[in-house]
């Protein structure tokens, strides 16, 4: 038996202070997460210890109110998302001689937690982050899930809080928002900083498939309890894999479906999203909405494949017009963020979930499709290609030294380094137009460590097979590029509005499935996803995998020039007050190249983006 703490509590916003100066702070830092459960917020008092929880009720609305705790108040649960295998874990508890008085799954954790301990999270299927308080041994156990599509962070200075996201922590008076330049670099790098970094320097977060054990005695500890797989030697046939995945996407889409409230998908009309929509008919959605954006650009617009999926699945489809990217609405969508995140794709991202949420409270999206399945063409480009040539060393050290001009710089470089200069748009070359010694001022450039720039990314790829070949680059993805911008471009923008969204392409059994197998897998003479291209060809109408691949982006040098100039202009100008830490020069010269169509657009939109939400946010608020 459980007691459930009935005033207001959520199933997305979580927030811990644990013997900290900041108690009576706690319903601040609480409401920055209110958009992430609006239907419920709750604060429990445990002396020492403050738990929190907003909630969004989509199981067991009646009875999954948070914190939850034990009958005898011993262990207490906040937790963020779904559990897509409780129901199994529950039976098998109620054999282990547990009880229950709800049917959340949040209670199948709490009673999970008793019986294994930290070994619970090892049978975990599900998109999750959650904390355990133990009162008796006055110790707290914290889990983030294997792709990290649930966000986590914490800081233990001056005790241990945590927090869904950083927005918490600017609502803590006192608390110190200093900045993370190592953050920052990667950043400016690769649009949006990398676990276990974030932009404050005492603030990390919990990196994807780890998990945190804290005592105010031995401080924060954290260990990893799932590993991205290297191929095993049991190489099925492509026939034999594609049976396999079909499968496995159907487990993970009937696992998924489980809630009490409406359920939609985002249906772009690509392969991804499309699947989804046919896996989720298939497991008898019935009435099933359907949402998709439709562009004036015909580059962009992908309305019409989109709407011959829905009607092929008999699906209730509705169409939003692309907004005008108008700067206020731009302002809006990056106001939402809790730190920093350059993906052009997250202000549309952001229009297209408050639409859904007008219709649904929880949705199905096909993100992770192109990092798990070979979906980019830079997965086709390896260290390999790039080797070492006659003179490319002399022709390096000459540019590096300023001998030679910078835009010399990408044919002196090899190997490893040619593929950072590839994956970056700042990198540690000082004379090159990808210079951060150039975007940083020259105070504060040497506290970022240029020369590790993107570095998590680097040593996570060259783990799996000590080079930069096709494998390492899609696996290295996961734990960056999809965890740290995809995931959070989806949940940052759909929670701003109170919607889930699951992701059922990464579940444990896709993923399982797919990692096992070589890389070689997914391509043929058209390219690659190769798996899902079949699977597309078995299930959805010819139009959708009949044609070349669009992107869900958008026109940024039309709106740099055109309805986001005026702020951009008011922006730069300030930007040595608003940055100071960047090079105003430098910054102001991207911005009036970018307009005129030769300065470097991602960059640009980075800059932008943190221009705008500095001026918002600032260091501290």
């Amino acid at each position: 038996m459980l007691t459930s703490h009935q005033t207001t509590s959520t199933m997305c916003g979580i927030l811990g202070l644990i013997h900290t100066p900041w108690h009576a702070q706690a319903a601040s830092a609480l409401a920055a997460l209110a958009s992430r459960g609006p239907d419920n917020r709750n604060i429990l008092n445990l002396g020492g210890v403050i738990l929190g929880h907003t909630r969004l009720s989509v199981i067991d609305i009646a009875g999954g109110h948070q914190p939850m705790s034990t009958q005898d108040e011993r262990f207490t649960i906040v937790f963020n998302g779904e559990i897509y295998n409780f129901q199994t874990l529950r039976a098998e508890l109620e054999r282990l001689g547990h009880k229950f008085s709800t049917h959340s799954d949040t209670e199948v954790l709490l009673n999970g937690h008793i019986a294994w301990g930290d070994s619970l999270v090892k049978k975990l299927d599900g998109m999750f982050a959650y904390a355990i308080w133990d009162a008796k041994t006055q110790t707290l156990s914290a889990a983030r899930d294997r792709m990290g599509i649930k966000p986590f962070f914490y800081s233990d200075h001056q005790g241990l809080s945590f927090a869904s996201t950083l927005a918490a922590f600017r609502q803590i008076k006192g608390f110190p928002c200093e900045f993370d330049w190592e953050a920052v670099r990667d950043y400016l790098a690769y649009q949006t900083c990398l676990a276990p970094h974030s932009f404050y320097k005492h603030v990390k977060q919990l990196p994807p498939a780890h998990q945190l054990n804290w005592s105010e005695q031995n401080g924060v500890k954290i260990t990893q309890y799932w590993k991205i797989p290297n191929p095993t030697d049991q190489q099925l046939t492509h026939t034999e894999l594609i049976e396999q995945v079909d499968c496995a996407i159907n487990s993970s889409i009937r696992a998924q479906r489980i809630a009490d409230v409406p359920l939609g998908a985002f249906l772009s009309g690509g392969i991804d999203s499309s699947l989804a929509v046919r896996y989720l008919v298939e497991n008898g959605a019935q009435h099933l909405q359907t949402f998709s954006m439709r562009f004036q650009q015909k580059a962009f617009d992908e309305t019409k494949y989109a709407k011959s999926v829905a009607q092929h699945f008999g699906c209730e489809h509705h169409v939003i017009d692309a907004p005008n990217i108008t700067a206020e609405r731009f302002t809006t969508a990056i106001a939402d963020l809790d730190q920093p995140l350059a993906d052009s794709a997250y202000v549309m991202t952001h229009a297209l979930s408050e639409f859904t949420r007008n219709h649904v409270t929880v949705a199905v999206s096909g993100d992770g499709g192109d990092e798990l399945f070979a979906g980019y063409p830079r997965y086709g480009v390896q260290q390999s290609d790039f080797p070492r040539m006659l003179g490319q060393s002399t022709l390096r050290n000459a540019v590096m030294r300023g001998i030679l001009p910078g835009k010399l710089l990408r044919r002196a470089l090899w190997g490893e380094e040619r593929m950072l200069y590839r994956q970056v748009e700042a990198g540690p070359w000082p004379t090159s137009r990808k210079s951060l010694k150039e975007l940083f001022s020259a105070n504060i450039f040497p506290h970022c460590h240029a020369e590790d720039t993107l570095g998590q990314w680097r040593r996570l790829a060259l783990s799996f097979s000590g080079e930069m070949d096709t494998a390492s680059l899609m696996r290295a993805d996961l734990w960056t590029y999809l965890s740290e911008n995809c995931l959070v471009k989806t949940d940052r923008a759909s929670m701003a509005h109170g919607l889930e969204v699951r992701v059922p392409l990464i579940g444990n059994a896709v993923i399982d499935s797919v990692l096992s197998q070589p890389s070689s897998q997914h391509f043929d003479e058209d390219g690659g996803k190769l798996i899902l291209r079949m699977l597309a060809k078995r299930h959805l109408p010819e139009c959708v995998w009949n044609r070349p691949k669009h992107g869900f982006s958008v026109p940024l040098r039309d709106l740099f020039k055109g309805p986001w100039q005026e702020l951009g202009d008011d922006l730069f100008s300030r930007s040595n007050d608003i940055a100071p830490f960047i090079n105003a020069t430098t910054a102001q010269a991207l911005w009036k190249k970018s307009r005129t169509g030769h300065g470097q657009i991602r960059l640009t939109y980075s800059l932008l983006v943190l221009l705008l939400w500095l001026d918002l946010h600032g260091p501290s608020s």
